[in-house]
């Protein structure tokens, strides 16, 4: 379709004579005369360009718009440098005339109108930056460079920031860009040499698009967005802007790399090193305190500007002033840098692609959404008819009436009252949705304190959160809201006591305070967890940082499962340089997901069967993770491991895939050399010591106190001959043992276990082993013997430790899971889960069916017990020491009326359960 036909609105012109003038010299088919007419009696800048150029004008139009501008882009390629002033010259002015056409009839929407624009400002970047490079090649100023290395621009690169790297450039935007150059390309005794001719390129580059000749100017060009502008060169080297960003940068520089893209000269240069700066940019954690930031940045520059005070339109700022443009480039930018470091689609360039990102993962409504990309796209027009009228960098309203009754006609409008009213009302709306999102709320009043609570309170000013005045300033606005919510639990001193343990335990304060006041739902948590589960609340004070999981977007969305946990473990770790960051990232990652899996238990949206689910998954995922990255960084100083590799099998509570929220990891590793007798590497190794060394490797990438703590204490005494055996198991060992050597306690261990990391050949090959050993051992003349000599000796060595404990002692966890192992034992079943196995011993005959109803029944009680105490403490239950919130979650687990009505029914359902596995086990005292 060409122009004409795809009209829908036209100016109505101001000055109509100067409008039907311009329009009778231009050849144009009768559809556009109305158009043209109106843009030429609002705008005489267009009125001029028609008349200049009138020929081109006319032959354009006839076309499409998209095929007119993509000529006029063509047409630049072949210009030589001598030359390349005066076409880029023309080819703004033929831009700007069929953009601004396009744009006033409606023709292109407001992303083609910038867009177009940009295409031009990057062809003028990109073409200025290789012509003056080449010269500097051919006149041997750049330093080992050949004709080969035009292209590329010899290593340097142009990056398109702000509205241009948006693609959002408006009729008479600055380009903003940085100048870098890859230093790498050349020999560090010709880095001077090659930094100089840089400059001068950059140098150059801007005289030649910003000066104004007869014929115009190209784009006026800032480079002041460089690292520390008012001391470095125009061009620097990208090492050194690393440097200077991973030591110094600031939360605006941030935002400015939000929209950040290579548009000229080595473009594959300019995206390794932005993918180098994204640490920089995009945090792992949710950066709220990025919002107060944004909000001193605000004031700042409407102090600077003068742009505070009552929101009045004659002069009123459409970019910088109360409810403009920038109001909303903020609410979007900071949005993005808070969450963007977690959620890459979020990294979007532009205002409206990053409003409807934010919408579709949670952090801005959708009717917010929609409404703020409308009112910036009616902002975004007013400030194109703005700069129209005379080519003026402005964004300021008319100061008189003629100017308003100006710009309501070049909007298509007729009555300038209307206009004005419909544009006070826009500007007020972006602020009201804008401002209450930057500006810090005012301290509330805080309720009534008891003198014993009125003392803890006094005491936080001590406390190392509070260190800063920042943190102080931020805490004063959000104290209020705590202690209300405090004083709402069902015991209010104790919770309020709690949560003063985890106010002590805070290393710093600053972005914690700041996600409390941007969420008041994460200070509910907060004091649920601190009434209800102090341990927890110790755990939140060291590792605060999962709390970013909460308010991340899917923290209460259906749990992922072993496959998409490992997926996104994977791409977690894919993303760190090294070694020691990819365990440290592990350990992040692995720390949100299980605070996640403790607050859906202790909020009841998973019971504690689920939870143990949860958490056992999440370890094998874990397992499974770090396992590669654990064999990589092995191999690389021993080699590959030698034959068919080893695999990690899960044992106890692991391999049946139940864990609580404090358990360890059982593990043991199993290879097979093949025959192979030594790692072939850097430092080979004779294969028995390779396997032994990698083990440990594993064991200290899991347990290894880092930055970011540890991820799991690992137990290995399963594995063949206990501690006194290699920490890793030949295949053949393996085999030999359990055939011939093993006790029967290590049969039933191995009903439980379950590979969980390496070659999947050898993974089939000893899982089938382990099914046939099953078989094999099932009808053993002392299994019975020896299991009722084996609970005798637990019951010796581990006694109950007081009256709560679910695990140890007759009757309860551990005394049923022995039960149920001796059953898939004897049935050889491959089952691994506790019930599952008592299931097998019903259908093989060994259990009755009703004593089986009756282990189930125990065994889901004392685990609903077990896990809520593990969530709850690391201390044996005390209900008088955990207090009435934590005594409350386990009432509500157990269906129990009270602490006494639970003491009785525990008490009960141990003794039938002992006097079971008597019958079938037997006491063991002879023994």
């Amino acid at each position: 379709m060409d122009f004409a036909s795809r009209l829908i609105r036209s100016p109505i012109p101001f000055d109509p004579v100067q409008g039907g003038e311009t329009s009778a010299l231009l050849d144009l088919p009768p559809g556009l005369r109305p158009l043209c007419e109106g843009v030429a009696g609002c705008s005489p800048y267009l009125a001029g360009l028609m008349r200049t150029e009138g020929d081109w004008l006319a032959a354009s139009v006839r076309m499409t718009p998209e095929a007119a501008l993509a000529a006029v882009l063509l047409s630049l390629d072949p210009v030589p440098l001598a030359d390349l002033g005066a076409a880029l010259r023309q080819a703004k002015r033929r831009v700007a005339l069929l953009a601004g056409l396009a744009d006033a009839g409606g023709v292109w929407t407001l992303e083609e109108v910038t867009g177009a624009l940009t295409a031009l400002a990057d062809r003028a970047v990109h073409l200025s930056i290789t012509r003056l490079v080449a010269e500097e090649i051919r006149r041997r100023k750049l330093p080992g460079a050949t004709e080969e290395d035009i292209e590329t621009a010899g290593g340097m690169v142009a990056l398109a920031m702000g509205k241009m790297g948006a693609a959002e450039l408006n009729y008479s935007s600055d380009i903003d860009l940085i100048c870098l150059f890859d230093e790498t390309r050349f020999d560090p005794a010709d880095y001077h040499d090659a930094r100089a001719a840089f400059i001068r390129v950059t140098r150059r580059m801007t005289t030649l698009l910003s000066d104004t000749t007869a014929g115009g100017y190209v784009f006026r060009t800032d480079l002041r967005l460089r690292p520390d502008a008012s001391v470095t060169p125009v061009c620097l080297s990208m090492e050194a802007a690393e440097r200077y960003y991973e030591s110094l940068g600031r939360t605006w520089e941030r935002a400015a790399y939000i929209k950040a893209r290579p548009c000229g000269g080595d473009l594959k240069a300019g995206e390794r090193f932005l993918r180098a700066l994204t640490p920089f940019v995009w945090r792992k954690h949710l950066d709220f305190a990025a919002i107060r930031d944004a909000h001193d940045m605000r004031l700042r520059i409407r102090d600077h500007k003068g742009l505070n005070g009552r929101l009045v339109l004659e002069g009123h700022d459409m970019k910088l002033g109360r409810g403009g443009i920038r109001e909303i480039e903020f609410f979007t930018q900071t949005r993005q840098i808070i969450a963007g470091g977690r959620d890459p689609d979020l990294r979007q360039r532009a205002t409206v692609p990053g409003l409807r990102a934010l919408a579709e993962k949670g952090w801005v409504g959708h009717a917010e959404a929609a409404e703020l990309i409308d009112l910036y796209r009616a902002h975004r027009e007013v400030e194109h008819r703005l700069q129209m009228v005379n080519d003026a960098q402005t964004h300021a309203l008319p100061t008189v009436p003629e100017g308003f009754d100006r710009l309501a006609r070049f909007m298509g409008q007729g009555d300038t009252a209307r206009f004005r009213a419909d544009l006070l009302d826009r500007l007020q709306r972006v602020d009201q949705l804008t401002e209450g999102f930057f500006a810090p709320t005012e301290a509330a009043a805080e309720p009534d304190l008891s003198d014993h609570a009125a003392k803890i309170v006094e005491g936080w000013r001590s406390y190392p959160a509070l260190r800063s005045a920042r943190a102080v300033e931020i805490f004063e606005r959000v104290r209020p809201e705590i202690l209300r919510r405090l004083q709402r639990a069902a015991n209010p001193d104790e919770a309020l006591t709690q949560f003063d343990g985890f106010l002590a335990g805070l290393p710093a304060g600053v972005q914690l305070f700041s996600m409390f006041e941007a969420n008041p739902q994460l200070t509910q948590l907060i004091v649920d967890i601190a009434a209800t589960a102090p341990g927890l609340a110790r755990y939140l004070s060291r590792n605060a940082a999962v709390l970013d999981a909460v308010i991340g977007g899917d923290f209460f969305s259906p749990w992922p499962g072993v496959a998409a946990l490992a997926g996104a473990l994977e791409q977690r770790l894919a993303e760190s340089p090294d070694y020691e960051r990819c365990l440290d990232a592990a350990r992040r990652w692995a720390k949100e997901w299980h605070f996640r899996v403790g607050v859906h238990h202790l909020r009841g949206i998973v019971d504690a069967a689920e939870a143990g689910r949860q958490y056992a998954e999440l370890a094998e995922a874990v397992v499974a993770g770090v396992w590669p990255g654990c064999l990589a960084e092995f191999a690389r100083k021993h080699g590959p491991p030698p034959g068919r590799g080893a695999v990690v099998i899960g044992m106890g509570s692991l391999g049946a895939g139940r864990l609580n929220a404090r358990s360890d990891l059982d593990l043991i590793v199993i290879y097979d050399a093949a025959g192979v007798e030594a790692s072939d590497g850097p430092r080979p190794l004779a294969a028995r010591t390779y396997y032994a060394r990698l083990t440990q490797a594993l064991v200290t990438a899991v347990t290894a106190p880092m930055s970011e703590g540890r991820l799991y204490e690992v137990d290995m005494r399963l594995r063949p001959s206990g501690r006194q055996g290699p920490v890793a198991t030949s295949l053949q060992s393996f085999r030999a043992y359990q055939a011939e050597e093993a006790w029967t306690w290590e049969h039933l261990a191995l009903t439980r276990a379950r590979v969980m990391a390496g070659p999947a050949e050898l993974g089939a090959e000893v899982e089938s082993f382990r099914q046939e050993l099953l078989a094999r051992k099932s009808d053993g003349p002392r299994v019975i013997t020896d299991v009722a000599e084996m609970r005798a000796r637990l019951r010796t060595a581990k006694p109950a430790e007081g009256e709560w404990d679910a695990k140890s002692g007759p009757g309860r966890l551990q005394d049923i899971e022995l039960m149920a192992q001796t059953a898939a034992l004897r049935s050889a079943s491959p089952a691994r889960a506790t019930e599952a196995q008592i299931r097998a011993g019903v259908r093989h005959g060994w259990i009755a069916a009703a004593d089986a109803e009756t282990l189930l029944r125990v065994y889901r009680m004392l685990w609903r017990l077990q896990a809520g105490t593990r969530l709850l403490t690391d201390r044996p239950l005390d209900p008088a020491e955990v207090g009435e919130g934590a005594c409350a979650f386990l009432l509500r687990e157990l269906d129990a009326t009270g602490i006494n009505d639970l003491r009785s029914r525990l008490d009960k359902a141990t003794l039938d359960t002992a006097e079971i596995i008597d019958r079938y086990i037997g006491r063991g005292d002879s023994a």
